[in-house]
């Protein structure tokens, strides 16, 4: 009997590694595998297709599940079409949006500068789409032969590889990033513990929160907070000059109130 470590391992084996969230965990395939380990139905891989489900069924010895449908055609080998997205580079205005979105690194560009996707190794899991400002970017049907299980096994192989160094990455740059997560947020200490126990996968390992992590401010506080610096300032070099006890009174209401606002 499968300890459920090894279980796990088992059917994130069998899980096409496209990282896409159409099962419903957004995160990844490993989480997913962690949940039909925990008894979720085996057929929700949409990418895997049939294929997928029917095997996830003779491994779990559960009887086999409809999968879920794709709005793709089915290929020859019962699988959806592999797709691939492309980036109408005319249009891209470089907002780097899309790069962070994806979870194998298939993006590359810079800021402000035109981006291109490596079409190799984009796994068409539509993560890049739905953060694009200007909608500039394409699903098209992949024209390649399919891949035999050979191909498939070691495809599938090197897009864990890639998502588990994008995901210690990303890790990395959690505790001072300013700009939003695209991403879903990713549960790093389930990939951490499964990495530990793979040396061929890249090791992961959870970044320390900051004791102070100062917490970001809307637009409409930071204007407030603007207005009421500046009357202090004001209020402050009036009383350098003359003291007034009513003008002390509100100096000082206006601190408290800054005070309270930057917490």
């Amino acid at each position: 009997m499968n300890s459920p470590i090894s279980l796990v391992q088992s059917i994130d084996a069998l899980l096409p590694q496209t990282q896409c969230g159409l099962c419903g965990h957004r995160d990844g395939c490993l989480p997913y595998a962690q949940s039909i380990t925990e008894g979720e139905n085996a057929n929700k891989c949409v990418p895997g297709g049939q294929p997928v489900a029917d095997a996830l069924a003779a491994l779990l010895n559960r009887p086999k599940l409809q999968a879920e449908e794709s709005v793709w055609p089915v290929q020859a080998d019962g699988r959806p079409q592999r797709i691939k997205a492309v980036i109408r580079e005319d249009e891209c205005i470089g907002c780097t949006k899309c790069i962070s979105a994806c979870p194998v690194d298939a993006i590359i560009g810079s800021g402000k500068l035109m981006h291109t996707i490596l079409t190799d190794l984009c796994t068409g899991c539509e993560l890049c789409i739905p953060p694009c400002p200007v909608d500039c970017i394409d699903l098209v049907e992949d024209d390649q032969p399919l891949p035999n299980e050979a191909q498939r096994i070691a495809e599938q192989e090197d897009l864990r590889q890639r998502y588990y160094a994008h995901i210690q990455r990303e890790e990395k740059r959690r505790t001072d990033r300013k700009g939003p997560v695209v991403r879903a947020e990713i549960d790093t200490a389930l990939f951490a513990r499964f990495s530990a126990l793979n040396e061929q996968l890249p090791v992961i390992e959870v970044a320390s929160k900051p004791e102070h992590v100062p917490v970001a401010l809307d637009s409409k506080t930071t204007i407030e907070l603007a207005k009421l610096r500046t009357q202090i300032k004001k209020l402050e070099k009036q009383l350098s000059v003359r003291e007034d006890v009513r003008k002390r009174t509100q100096l000082e209401e206006l601190t408290q109130q800054l005070q309270a606002l930057q917490g």
